[in-house]
């Protein structure tokens, strides 16, 4: 309040005086702040992929499991073990060209001298598919380390949807469970049986529990009779397109209410937010601030002061882009938190997210 008349008396531009007073409590706070957001990174390992790659990586191999599908085989540089992961974890791939791109991690978790990822080219995409189909034998990539939001947990039984290349997500919870004697069942379905990647495989070594259904040449499964037969307790799997994922939630409610869903999305679901309003976002270390128009992202508008700011999906959904908030209210607008943690202060995914307040002030 006293930037007014302050600013009135002496011609200076509003915020001539809050906004340094500002800047200053917030360095007075830092220290705290900085040691308890490390304690909690500490608590999650991972929250902050994408700002750098963890390993230097190699592609040491490629295959081309279906059509417009590549298998890539990547090892560290310098030869040594690759951190470890479980069944749902995925990796930020750092490619040449400077993009970063998400991809679930398949094959033999226990087997650390290699990462195997699957990716579908996309024609339609912002570049990062085509770049990967495109890679040679050598070429050198970052890796970032396995994060893992759509862990398998324990279930008296199983079921796995897969919708097109949403099947590498599910693969290494395929092998887990059956490995482990548990009872699962796989419906796979894709737009042609050429593309499918890995149904051939899948169908032949458990004919029993495995069903493979294109689209060109076969009908739409019953979602609702598959989920009615899911026992109390049962987990559900789903990894594929929205529509997919959509119908499959939608049919829960009602068919399976004994089971619990379990899903990771490709792309976030079509929004559901207010209006948009500016903004502004104070970079304390950069000794800058940044506007933040009504019809630009957090996340674009940035990149103008700090240019360098990581981001994969740029949709919500990976966390890549996670900035640390030290004064204002986010308005979470992204797939990343769930439940009570979208009443975090502490966090914000800049690239579909905005402010409840004027003002946000960002730890960079």
């Amino acid at each position: 309040l006293l930037d007014v008349p302050l600013a009135l008396t002496l011609g200076a531009p509003l915020p001539a005086f809050s906004l340094p007073a500002l800047l200053l409590a917030l360095a007075a706070r830092r220290r705290r702040r900085v040691r308890d957001l490390a304690a909690a990174d500490a608590a999650a390992p991972g929250t902050g992929a994408g700002a750098a790659p963890a390993v230097a990586g190699v592609l040491v191999g490629r295959t081309e499991p279906a059509s417009g599908v590549v298998s890539l085989r990547l090892a560290a540089a310098d030869g040594s073990a690759l951190p470890s992961w479980e069944p749902g974890a995925h990796v930020d791939l750092h490619l040449p060209s400077g993009r970063v791109r998400q991809y679930s991690l398949h094959g033999d978790a226990a087997d650390r001298s290699g990462y195997e990822v699957s990716v579908l080219h996309d024609p339609a995409g912002r570049g990062g598919s085509a770049e990967v189909h495109a890679l040679p034998v050598g070429a050198r990539v970052g890796i970032g380390l396995p994060r893992n939001r759509f862990p398998l947990v324990d279930a008296p039984a199983y079921l796995f949807v897969a919708g097109g290349i949403g099947i590498t997500a599910l693969l290494p919870m395929i092998e887990a469970v059956a490995a482990a004697g548990a009872p699962w069942r796989l419906v796979h379905r894709g737009r042609a049986r050429s593309g499918m990647a890995f149904a051939d495989d899948l169908e032949a070594r458990h004919p029993d529990r495995v069903r493979v259904l294109p689209g060109d040449t076969t009908p739409r499964p019953d979602l609702p009779a598959l989920l009615r037969s899911v026992p109390a307790g049962g987990a559900v799997y789903c990894c594929g397109p929205p529509g997919l994922l959509d119908a499959v939630a939608a049919a829960m409610l009602t068919a399976c209410p004994q089971g619990e869903l379990h899903v990771e999305r490709f792309a976030a679901p079509a929004p559901v937010h207010g209006r948009d309003t500016a903004f502004r976002v104070v970079l304390p270390r950069a000794g800058t601030v940044v506007d933040v128009p009504a019809g630009r992202s957090m996340l674009a508008s940035l990149r103008g002061a700090l240019p360098g700011t990581p981001a994969s999906c740029e949709t919500g959904v990976c966390g890549s882009c996670v900035m640390r908030v030290l004064a204002g209210r986010p308005d979470h607008r992204d797939d990343v938190l769930l439940g009570a943690e979208r009443d975090r202060v502490d966090v914000v995914y800049p690239c579909v997210s905005r402010s409840h307040d004027p003002l946000l002030v960002l730890d960079a």
